[in-house]
């Protein structure tokens, strides 16, 4: 029985039609819709943030 289920999740895996809901291939995507991405903007905050209390604990408690 779990074969035949991996057979069928397989299929579905192999399957590598585009469907209609994809953006047309026209327009290419540039760095600002990189930048645009929350999970990415998230990541550079948290960096920059960690970046500046570094700094600020160098300039002031150093």
């Amino acid at each position: 029985m779990t074969c035949a289920a991996c057979v069928i999740i397989a299929r579905e895996m192999l399957d590598t039609t585009q469907s209609e809901a994809a953006p047309p291939q026209d327009e290419p995507r540039g760095c600002l819709f990189a930048l645009s991405q929350p999970p990415l903007m998230i990541f550079l905050a948290v960096i920059g943030c960690l970046l500046l209390m570094a700094s600020l604990h160098d300039l002031l408690l150093l």
